[in-house]
């Protein structure tokens, strides 16, 4: 593990209940980072998201993977210390459920940057199987 969570919010601003991602194994910043979020019973939104069966939301699926990508933007030099905004989304398509139990891997790789702005192609699989994939638009700021 190249990163736990403390080395996590060195660089990204995010905190609990909020700071969906629990470790990075792969980094090479401004270029690609790889995540991984274990997905527990105890997950605050389960308690609405639904209470008769647990499914994490897309949104926040989604979020996991922005947070991965801000990491990999992040840790350049010249952006320490500030922090990624979305931008947009799109081409997001929802495979499958990740529920309790389930360890999603989260990756995103940026295919386009010119300044503080960038798209980042994110993918999260549990299981080797696609639950979630989108492009990313961030702007630094």
């Amino acid at each position: 593990m190249l990163m736990g969570v403390k080395e996590i919010q060195e660089i990204i601003p995010h905190r609990h209940p909020f700071l969906l991602v629990d470790c990075i194994e792969e980094l090479e910043p401004g270029v690609r980072a790889v995540g991984y979020k274990c997905v527990t019973y105890d997950e605050s939104f389960f308690k609405g998201h639904f209470p008769q069966e647990p499914v994490m939301p897309g949104v926040l699926l989604i979020e996991a993977l922005a947070q991965t990508g801000a990491v990999a933007i992040l840790s350049q030099e010249g952006f320490k210390g500030k922090v990624a905004y979305f931008g947009g989304i799109e081409k997001a398509k929802f495979k499958r459920k990740v529920v309790p139990g389930d360890r999603v891997k989260l990756e995103c790789e940026i295919i386009k940057q010119k300044g503080p702005v960038g798209v980042g192609k994110a993918t999260a699989t549990v299981d080797g199987k696609l639950a979630v994939s989108a492009e990313l638009t961030f702007m630094v700021g």
